[in-house]
This record gives C-alpha cells, sequence and structure tokens, in this order.
C-alpha cells in the first residue's frame, strides 16, 4: 500500500476532468437566443467552447478643434480612459490639434467597481502637470452590448465638457463604447486595463496572435559535370570541388577522384527553402590546392524562383551556368574588378512539390500534405479547442520582491500557430479564447505549450553572461486527434510536467475544451490504407542523415521567420514546440524504451506462461479442453484462420468496455520521470558539444561503455544463433551436418508416406504430455543446436 503521501503525489500527475461552464452565457442569467441585455433570438456564435468573459470595449478613433496651449500655440493631445481604479491611456501626439489614435481598450467586467465611464483628452507638458482640455462621461447602465457576427458599432463624437459637466469647450472626440466579449473582432488588438504596468515594445508583446508557418520547399541541387575548370597554377590540372550555399546551409561534393578540367560528379545536394525567397543560390568551385588551401575557381547567384517546381518523380531539364570570378594577377591593372569568364557548370535543380517538408518529429507530426498545393486533398475535419485557463502555477521570475508569473499558451496544427494573450501576474490565468483548425488526417498531433514572457518592456533582466532573456517554459501537452470521438467536448485539466536538472516538476495544470468535428466518415476511413506521407517520400526516400539534417535547417528557418512576426514568436518557444533537441541522447529515454519494448512483449510472455500451464496439467479441465480444441483444428484444417479472426474480433469486443475514457497525456511513469538519477538527468541537460568537466565526462564515458557493452553482447547472441542455423548445412562441422542432413532424409520419407494430419495429432500429443512423462533435463534438438558451431571462435 501506498503513503498517502505519495499516492496524492501520482494523482497530482493524472489527468483531471473538469465542468467549465461552457458556451454564451448572458447577463441575468441569458443564455443562447435568450434575453438579459439583448433579449430576442439572435444568431449563434461559434464560441462554444471557453467561458464568455464580458468586457467594455472602448475605442479612441481620433479628435478635432482641439484649443492650442496659450503659452505655447500648440497642444500635445493623448487620452485617458477611466473606470473606477482602471485606466487606459493611447500615445500622445506632438503639435496635433486633430490627433487620430485608433486605439481600443478593454476593461474586464468583473473588475469593474464604477457605473461611470469617464474619457479625458489631456495636452501633455514638458514640466509640471498636463493640461486639461475636456473630458467625456458615459453611464455604464446605458453602454449597448454588442453580439458578433453584427458589423461594428460605428463610432459617434462626442462634444467635450468642463470638469464639473456644466459647459461644452471648444473640441471634438470621436469614440464608440460598447459591451462584448472575447468573440469581439477588437479583443485582439485592445489594450488590457489589467496589463497598464506593461509599456513600451511589451504592449505587442502580450496579444493574442495567430501566426502562419513559411511555406517550405525542399531545393535538390543535381551537380553534375564542370566545363574548362582554370587554375591560376596552370602547370598541373585542377582537383576541384563544388560548394552550394543557400542562406546559411553549406553542402559540399566531393572532391573529383582525378586531376581534370572537367570533372563529373553526379551528385544531390539538398536545401530547405521557404517562400518567399530571399535566398540565392551561390554556386561556387574551389581547387583543393593543398590540404589547407582552396582556391577559388568560379562563383554565381541565382534566383530560386527560376528553378522548376516539380510535384511528381518525372525527370527535370538540366541546364549549363556560366560562372564568373573576381581580381586576377597584378600585370592586369585596373581589370582586376571586371567580371572574367571562368568556367561552367552542369546543374539540374529543381523545388520538390512532392515532399512534406518535415519541421517536427514524425513521431508528433500535425500535418503531412505535400508542399504543392495541387496535390492537397479535401479537409476531413474540423478540431476546434478552447484555451480556458491555467490553474496553480509556480512563480517563474522575481518582481518587486516577490515571485510573479505572466504567462500565456501557444498551440500549434500543421502551419497554423496561435498565441494567447500574457495574463500579467497571475498564477491562475484566465484566456478563454477558442481556435480552430481544419485536419488533414487524423493521424496527428496538437501541441500546447505555455510560457512565461520575459519581455513586457524593460521588466526583464538580462540572461545568463548578458544574452537576451528568454521566454521560460512552463509545460507541454499534446493529444493525438485519433484518439478523440468525433462530436464530442473534452474538458480536461492536464499537468504542466518540466524536467529540469534538479528533477521533475509539476508547474501548473492548463484547463482545455477539444472538440473534433469529422466532415466525411468515407475520407478518414480511406486515410487509413494510404501512407503516412506523401508518395514522393517512398519512391524517392532520403538517408537518415539527410533527414536530420533538413529537419534542422527547416525548423532554423520556422523560428528565424516566426520570430520576425509582430509579436514575435521567439526561438526557444518555437524550439520546445517542435521537440528540436528530440534526438540527443538521454539515459532517461534509453531506458524508457527499452521498457516499452519489454511491455510489447509482456503479451507473448503471458501466451508462453499459459502453454506451459497447460502443459503441466496444473489445471486438468483447461489442458483436456485445448487438447479436443486442438484435435477439431486438426481434422478440420479449414477452420483455423477464422477461428484465429473470431478470437481477434471477440477480444476487440470485450476490451471496448474498458477504452479509454480520455485523451492519453504525460505520463511519467512510462518516461522514468520520477526515478531518474540526478547525474543522468545533469548529462540529459548537458549541452552539445558538452560543457562539463573531465572527471564526468570519463565517468559518464565509462557508463555509456558499460550499456553499450551490454548491447553488444545481446547483439553478439543474435547473430551466433542465426550463425549456428546456417551451420545446419554449412559442413563446417561434418559430424554435425551429417546427422542434420541423415534425419532431414528419414523426416522426409515419413512426412511423405504418412498423412500430415496423424503427424500433427501425434506432435499435440507429444507437447502436451503429461509433467510424469517429462525430463528435467534439455531437449535433444536445444542440446544438438547449441552444440553447433559459430563464427564467433574467429573474431580477436
Amino acid at each position: 500500500m501506498q503513503p498517502p503521501s505519495t499516492a496524492t503525489s501520482q494523482e497530482d500527475y493524472k489527468l483531471k476532468d473538469t465542468k467549465p461552464q461552457l458556451g454564451e452565457r448572458w447577463p441575468h442569467g441569458g443564455v443562447r437566443g435568450g434575453g438579459g441585455w439583448i433579449g430576442g433570438d439572435r444568431v449563434t456564435s461559434t464560441y462554444d467552447l471557453v467561458e464568455q468573459m464580458y468586457y467594455l470595449y472602448v475605442r479612441v478613433v481620433r479628435a478635432k478643434d482641439l484649443p492650442p496651449n496659450p503659452l505655447t500655440g500648440s497642444c500635445d493631445p493623448y487620452v485617458d480612459v477611466k473606470l473606477g481604479n482602471y485606466k487606459g491611456k493611447t500615445r500622445h501626439f506632438e503639435k496635433k490639434t486633430n490627433p487620430e489614435w485608433n486605439q481600443v481598450f478593454a476593461f474586464a467586467k468583473d473588475k469593474i467597481q464604477s457605473s461611470v465611464l469617464e474619457v479625458f483628452v489631456r495636452d501633455k507638458e514638458m514640466v509640471g502637470r498636463d493640461d486639461y482640455m475636456g473630458r467625456v462621461v458615459f453611464d455604464m447602465h446605458e453602454v449597448p452590448t454588442r453580439v458578433p457576427p453584427d458589423s461594428p458599432l460605428a463610432p459617434q463624437w462626442y462634444r467635450l465638457e468642463d470638469r464639473r459637466g456644466e459647459s461644452k469647450q471648444k473640441g471634438e472626440i470621436m469614440l464608440a463604447v460598447w459591451m462584448g466579449t472575447q468573440a469581439d473582432e477588437a479583443f485582439p488588438e485592445a489594450l488590457h486595463t489589467d496589463a497598464a504596468s506593461v509599456h513600451g515594445e511589451g504592449v505587442y508583446n502580450i496579444r493574442s496572435k495567430v501566426y502562419v508557418s513559411p511555406k517550405l520547399w525542399y531545393l535538390r541541387v543535381n551537380v553534375i559535370e564542370a566545363q574548362d575548370v582554370e587554375p591560376q597554377d596552370r602547370s598541373q590540372p585542377p582537383q576541384v570541388f563544388i560548394k552550394v550555399q543557400v542562406g546559411n546551409q553549406i553542402l559540399k561534393t566531393k572532391l573529383c577522384a582525378v586531376r581534370t578540367p572537367n570533372p563529373f560528379w553526379n551528385e544531390d545536394l539538398l536545401f530547405v527553402a521557404a517562400e518567399p525567397f530571399e535566398e540565392q543560390l551561390v554556386i561556387t568551385v574551389e581547387n583543393k590546392v593543398s590540404s589547407a588551401k582552396d582556391e577559388l575557381v568560379g562563383k554565381t547567384s541565382l534566383p530560386l524562383n527560376i528553378f522548376e517546381r516539380r510535384l511528381d518523380h518525372r525527370p527535370v531539364d538540366s541546364r549549363w551556368f556560366n560562372l564568373e570570378r573576381f581580381g586576377f594577377g597584378i600585370l592586369e591593372g585596373d581589370r582586376r574588378n571586371e567580371l572574367k569568364f571562368s568556367t561552367r557548370v552542369h546543374l539540374r535543380v529543381c523545388l520538390e512539390g512532392g515532399y512534406h517538408v518535415l519541421d517536427e518529429s514524425t513521431m508528433y507530426i500535425s500535418d503531412q500534405r505535400p508542399t504543392a498545393r495541387q496535390l492537397w486533398k479535401q479537409p476531413i475535419g474540423i478540431l476546434e479547442v478552447g484555451i480556458l485557463s491555467a490553474q496553480g502555477l509556480l512563480p517563474m521570475k522575481p518582481k518587486e520582491g516577490q515571485g510573479t508569473t505572466d504567462a500565456y499558451c501557444v498551440a500549434k496544427y500543421g502551419q497554423k500557430w496561435v498565441r494567447t494573450r500574457t495574463i500579467i501576474d497571475s498564477f491562475s490565468p484566465k484566456w478563454n479564447e477558442q481556435y480552430t483548425w481544419e485536419v488533414y488526417d487524423p493521424c496527428t498531433v496538437i501541441t500546447l505549450g505555455v510560457f512565461d514572457n520575459c519581455h513586457l518592456g524593460g521588466n526583464e533582466k538580462p540572461g545568463v553572461g548578458g544574452a537576451a532573456t528568454k521566454d521560460s517554459r512552463i509545460g507541454k501537452v499534446r493529444i493525438r486527434l485519433s484518439t478523440l470521438e468525433a462530436d464530442r467536448i473534452y474538458t480536461h485539466s492536464y499537468p504542466l510536467l518540466v524536467l529540469q536538472p534538479s528533477g521533475l516538476k509539476k508547474m501548473g495544470e492548463l484547463q482545455l475544451a477539444v472538440r473534433f468535428t469529422c466532415l466525411s466518415l468515407a475520407n478518414m476511413i480511406y486515410l487509413y490504407t494510404h501512407p503516412l506521407l506523401p508518395k514522393m517520400h517512398y519512391i524517392h526516400p532520403f538517408t537518415v542523415n539527410q533527414l536530420d539534417n533538413l529537419r534542422y535547417q527547416a525548423v532554423n528557418i520556422v523560428a528565424i521567420r516566426l520570430a520576425r512576426a509582430e509579436p514575435p514568436l521567439r526561438r526557444e518557444v518555437v524550439e520546445y514546440m517542435v521537440d528540436v533537441d528530440f534526438h540527443m541522447w538521454s539515459m532517461r529515454r534509453s531506458k524508457a524504451n527499452f521498457f516499452r519494448i519489454v511491455s510489447l512483449f509482456s503479451g507473448t510472455i503471458s501466451m508462453s506462461r499459459w502453454l506451459g500451464e497447460i502443459c503441466q496439467w496444473k489445471n486438468p479441465v483447461t489442458t483436456i479442453l485445448v487438447h479436443i480444441l486442438y484435435f477439431i483444428l486438426i481434422c478440420y484444417p479449414e477452420l483455423i484462420l477464422p477461428t484465429i479472426f473470431l478470437y481477434m474480433f471477440i477480444i476487440g469486443i470485450w476490451n471496448y468496455r474498458y477504452r479509454p475514457r480520455h485523451p492519453p497525456h504525460m505520463d511519467i511513469k512510462l518516461s522514468w520521470a520520477e526515478a531518474v538519477h540526478p547525474d543522468e538527468l545533469d548529462e540529459e541537460f548537458d549541452t552539445f558539444p558538452t560543457s562539463k568537466p573531465m572527471d564526468a565526462i570519463r565517468m559518464r564515458y565509462d557508463r555509456l561503455r558499460s550499456v553499450a557493452g551490454r548491447i553488444q553482447t545481446v547483439v553478439g547472441d543474435i547473430a551466433t544463433q542465426g550463425e549456428r542455423f546456417q551451420g545446419l548445412l554449412s559442413w563446417r562441422d561434418p559430424r554435425a551436418t551429417s546427422l542434420f542432413a541423415i534425419f532431414c532424409l528419414i523426416a522426409a520419407v515419413i512426412l511423405y508416406v504418412t498423412p500430415f494430419k496423424i503427424l500433427a495429432i501425434i506432435a499435440g500429443i507429444y507437447f502436451f504430455r503429461h509433467p510424469r512423462f517429462r525430463s528435467k533435463l534439455p531437449s535433444v534438438p536445444s542440446n544438438f543446436f547449441k552444440r553447433l558451431p559459430s563464427r564467433a571462435d574467429s573474431l580477436l
């Protein structure tokens, strides 16, 4: 029996059912189509997987005819929006009497403690208090409610009043004020008043956004040959190679085996390129002068959009390209900066549209469509995810002497990334944002990660060694779509688990609502019979090394492009979401994978134990029934296959009662995350190449040698058994081969003259014989097989 603390800890790491109030619930108890603020029927919104959050929206559009300052003759206007203790402030303009802001402020309804909304227009002063220019006051009870898909509320002009509201002043301001929910189009761009402490660039870093990964292509460069290669030293023929570069990707051909001015390679070099094509294809021919020196012979740059986009495996036409080089001898004087023809190369270049560019691990792939849109099929379903909230988050950084967390959530599926807004200084943030994806294959995975925003405009501190601050990871959730039932809403709280150098840590819980809607059951069933990746991956497959290198380059390109968005989706976020370091060595993962293999054989082991009990007659009734079934199958062999499939069908129907009721989640027991040794964790989080002291490296190397030695022994035993099987007829042991040959002759004669059914019955009776007729010593065939020679005795 487990101690209570251990049992509680295990429960904390499990998935929990939740019952959030999903759907639209308007004030005063109004529900869909009900009364409340808006009474009467209305169009149903698609925001049914989140809890409705109500906001007072204030859109400050522009002002006109503002009075200038009598001292300076101009004004630097800005607007203050005040509701109780909450305040929003627009940017200010210098020397402008007709400013245009077009900014939206959002006040959370559950934090509203005032019945009056005040909008102030002020003149910013460099010294002293800002001048009051006028205000507009709204009664909260008179604010209208807008319900999408209604058109946006039209802004209106309002005359400015004095402080007491007794008289109108010069100047007007255009405003729109309404009550809405997070389904409003203004929500993503609104400045939330609970984030008033954020300033500068941090204002853009807290907004919710949708990102699209760049369209990636595989660029295949087939280097065929070169002609008329002319080195600077013409006394000996050149020995050249070609270097091809696309952006920061550089690949080289092999060094031509012979020295010749017309070298030949016929090598394929593969790159990753992203639309729009910003990089060029740079071809360089270099001569190997010595082991430490390469001589530039010729160079050219080619735009990628001139190359053909191939959709299948048909051959692409090859082309000759002239190369140029700069500068020659001292004697050429002013001609040094001229372009001069050097040589030409024969290339076959194409952009591969029939492949899917792998930018994530195939274990957790979220999209398998080929690059070319012409090859896409129709979507088979819709995935809807409501990112509700997080609970129990741990403090991630210090602020004013206390710990704080500014959390946001990122979800990735296919080419679409979504990022929720950042909730400032909250350990239980509520996002309640809903997003939708088209599904093209059910055997895909959506990944959601929670991060702490460390870019809020001056609040962050430099990282270690003065490096840029990175957003801290709080946890990650993966959901495989094929494990979801169609048209069912899953509401669960997922544990956010992070493995740190100090051990496993629960960072909180993420509450989600997920629904997968099937658009075509026939198309979905049809997909289960098709390959996982596009057919080009099987017709012209890449090597393992090529795939690893291409995936690394694809992730790098995606991270660079998304980091250029506004707000940026930073590199550390992208790399964590796509598991960029999943292929790195980890003792913990190795143990987990080993025990996964062991668990696969648990059924076979159980079956062998059951057969052993049958042969030992531990339950005579069961053994007799097995004898009867065996004799029936021998007499009627045509029943063997139907019986097997019927048995599997019955097992499947029986197991339906015990089917999983919720999607799988991070399993700490399967991952060996609890029992991992601290040194193994330290090794897992080590950099590549290592940065640890020599003693730690020596200890880990010895441990790795020990593990590799055991693997080596197992592989050697497997090879020994195979070589013994080959030794039956190889005459390496003449006596053993003679005995086996004579046995084969006798067996052939007996099998020719004896009906097969009789032999099968005799074999069955012998196999199921009673223990009193069994010997504890190994059987004769086993003894004979183990005496056969192998090639192990020929190893050094």
